[in-house]
């Protein structure tokens, strides 16, 4: 891929008020994006705008806004909206373009700007590139005049719209009457729109994670921190735990016992049942390579593939689109139902393993573990700057572990797109082995880190 100065792998994302996240370049955004999704039509052009709870949200946004307008785009606000519901939105108001301004499952400290087309899909990496030309060069050009310049709405109906579009996905011959359900919301972004569309859809809700007050997104809690939700499940006696991140386009689940599964595992139950009613597209399942090979193995008994991508949604996505899959996801619990949604969303896939649930009239522990994890182990290194992957010595570390699987399970070692982070994944059938290679792994990352 070309190198890039401000998009990663999941747009633009880094510490809030340093470089690149700050006011200044999310100005640039807004003018370099409204640039490239204005066409010489005399038509108004759209841009909606959806953010977390993050405290920098407060200067991320009106950055954004004046760049959108100062170059004559009209914008709409959502307000707090999870990242699938932006990328509706965009979609149902005929928008040119979408914007969430999120750090997804990073902490408090961390902001991110994410963009969609008017397909409600994320931006190519053309797309990107394009933006980013425009915005180190000629944003004094193509200004709009004093009078062309761009309106602000604020959209007070935004969650309401989310929540009835999140509820028709559900089965309308089922209800959630007699479920009690721990909803975590990660003082994010779903933490009205999650509950909300529990309740009206019949189940007894309790509520975890949505008191937000600028610094506590994903503290302790959500989709990254699912142990708080676990005890609320047993201490409530709930049939099942849900557990969004900050945006809320990913989940984890977690059954009446609080054992905690991970995205394959949903993957794997909502493949199953949709599968058995001839409702699976493209014979299977896209994945990441991060997905466990439990989850292939779950698949190819059931005559399903697992067609695995680079690590992120987008590619993801790309997949599902060009072979006819309307089921894909990541480990880390983004899931893709493309029949109802352009990108992940833990409250719809919820909704799907709920529909299960209720179906099957079984405890949520018979259904939760679709399948036995090949074990498998992942540890992250983090540095400060450098290109640890290019050293001899990590290079030399990775091909002898290589050697030492000899096609007895898979390794993967690679940067974070979002975080200064290195990876680092083995799986296999000897967790003796797969524990001693990626713990030789990383002490080598670390000392070439250092």
């Amino acid at each position: 891929m070309t190198n890039r100065a401000y998009f990663g792998t999941d747009g633009i994302r880094g510490e809030a008020n340093r470089h690149p996240m700050t006011a200044e370049v999310a100005l640039r955004v807004g003018m370099a994006a409204g640039k490239v999704f204005m066409s010489q039509d005399a038509r108004r052009h759209l841009v909606v705008i959806g953010k977390d709870t993050r405290l920098s949200g407060y200067m991320i946004e009106p950055a954004l806004v004046a760049g959108f307008t100062s170059v004559g785009m009209d914008v709409r606000l959502l307000g707090p909206m999870p990242t699938p519901g932006v990328a509706m939105m965009t979609r149902s108001m005929r928008a040119d373009l979408g914007v969430m301004i999120s750090a997804s499952h990073n902490a408090y400290s961390d902001n991110g700007i994410k963009l969609f087309g008017p397909d409600g899909f994320k931006l190519s990496d053309a797309r990107e590139l394009e933006i980013e030309a425009l915005m180190d060069e000629g944003l004094q050009e193509r200004l709009a005049a004093p009078d062309a310049l761009g309106r602000v709405v604020r959209i007070d109906d935004s969650q309401a719209r989310y929540v009835e579009i999140a509820k028709a996905t559900f089965p309308r011959r089922l209800s959630l009457n007699g479920l009690r359900i721990v909803i975590d919301c990660a003082n994010g972004a779903a933490y009205k729109v999650a509950p909300t569309a529990l309740y009206e859809l019949g189940a007894e809700v309790i509520r975890l994670g949505v008191e937000p007050n600028g610094f506590n997104i994903n503290n302790d809690c959500g989709s990254t921190h699912p142990d708080a939700m676990a005890r609320m499940v047993r201490e409530y006696r709930a049939d099942i735990g849900i557990a969004l991140d900050g945006d809320a386009d990913r989940l984890v689940i977690c059954d009446e016992t609080g054992h905690v599964v991970d995205g394959d595992q949903i993957m794997a139950l909502i493949a199953g049942h949709w599968a058995d009613r001839e409702r699976l597209t493209g014979g299977g399942v896209v994945a990441t390579v991060m997905s466990n090979l439990g989850l292939e193995r779950f698949l190819s008994h059931r005559g399903l593939v697992l067609e695995r991508t680079a690590v992120g949604d987008r590619a993801v996505m790309k997949r599902m689109r060009e072979g006819g899959f309307n089921l894909g996801g990541e480990q880390s619990g983004h899931v893709i139902l493309s029949d109802f949604s352009t990108t992940g969303d833990g409250l719809l896939a919820a909704l799907q393993v709920l529909a299960v649930l209720k179906e099957a009239d079984k405890p949520m522990s018979a259904l939760a573990r679709q399948f036995e994890p090949v074990p498998q182990l992942l540890e992250n290194v983090r540095f400060g700057a450098g290109r640890p992957l290019d050293s001899d010595s990590v290079k030399g570390a990775i091909a002898h572990a290589e050697q030492r699987l000899n096609g007895s399970g898979r390794l993967l070692v690679r940067a974070s797109g979002t975080e200064p982070l290195i990876r680092i994944m083995a799986e296999g059938d000897d967790e003796k082995l797969i524990f001693e290679i990626v713990h030789e792994i990383a002490g080598v990352v670390r000392q070439a880190a250092a």
